[in-house]
């Protein structure tokens, strides 16, 4: 197939540690512009596709391009990021004793180190880039305050604020509503579909309710390979996905 307007693509990628097969002849596709959510059991392969599409990780064998023809084996993780994808842990992690402001600032697009980057006179792009992201993340009105102050799921947004800061083209976001509460889910869900007006996103989660909000096209790994992928409808009808994963 064609990788002309994917953003992502992977054919035939497998990677072993001490003999597991982590990822095993895994292909996978994403449309430019598309929202993707994975599932799968814990040692699917998900962490592992994430380190292998970011450079953490080079694979034994297989293709992984990047936005048609950028091979992203050939690069390293600081080259993948700057190319423009950018990865967001479980775990947020934000510079607490600097306000939230400072935080998107610390993070925009181009090499700068914490002094300058505080001390810089702000261009006008620069500013609107911040404005746009804070009404992008529900935090407006906290721009001030210090990010220690947050709940658990505004530092997750705001960290989600801190990566679209460097303009990624496609978003990596590792279990995003992990240990929120059902108004930040709820909330969360219409951010990505926000961001994911003007961005490829990959979600991995396990909370089924969540990727049933988020209403994409779901990929289930098993044993580091596609055991399933099509609706949330079509993927949860699927006896081996049943069996493997959500249980009877």
């Amino acid at each position: 197939m064609s990788r002309a307007n994917t953003i992502l693509y992977l054919d035939g990628v497998s990677v072993s540690f001490d003999g597991f097969r982590a990822i095993n002849n895994l292909s996978l596709v994403l449309d430019k512009g598309e929202m993707r959510a994975i599932i799968g059991p814990n040692g699917a392969g998900k962490t592992t596709m994430m380190d292998i599409v970011t450079g953490k990780m080079r694979p034994d064998a297989g293709e992984v391009y990047f936005d048609g023809d950028v091979d992203l084996t050939r690069h390293d993780e600081a080259d993948i990021a700057m190319m423009g994808i950018g990865r967001k842990f479980q775990k947020p992690t934000v510079f607490e004793s600097h306000t939230l402001e400072d935080n998107l600032l610390l993070s925009l697009k181009g090499p700068r180190s914490i002094l300058p980057a505080l001390f810089h006179r702000r261009s006008t792009a620069e500013t609107s880039r911040i404005d746009e992201i804070f009404g992008l993340i529900r935090l407006g009105d906290r721009r001030r305050d210090l990010a220690a102050s947050l709940s658990h799921g505004q530092k997750q947004w705001l960290e989600i604020g801190m990566l679209l800061a460097q303009d990624p083209k496609l978003l990596l976001v590792d279990e995003p509503v992990a240990g929120m509460t059902d108004a930040e889910t709820e909330e969360t869900v219409r951010l990505l579909k926000d961001i994911a007006q003007t961005h490829s996103v990959i979600v991995v989660e396990h909370d089924m309710h969540f990727v049933r909000e988020l209403g994409v096209k779901v990929t289930c790994l098993h044993e580091g390979k596609v055991l399933s992928e099509g609706t949330l409808d079509f993927v949860s009808a699927d006896e081996r996905v049943v069996e493997v994963y959500l249980g009877r």
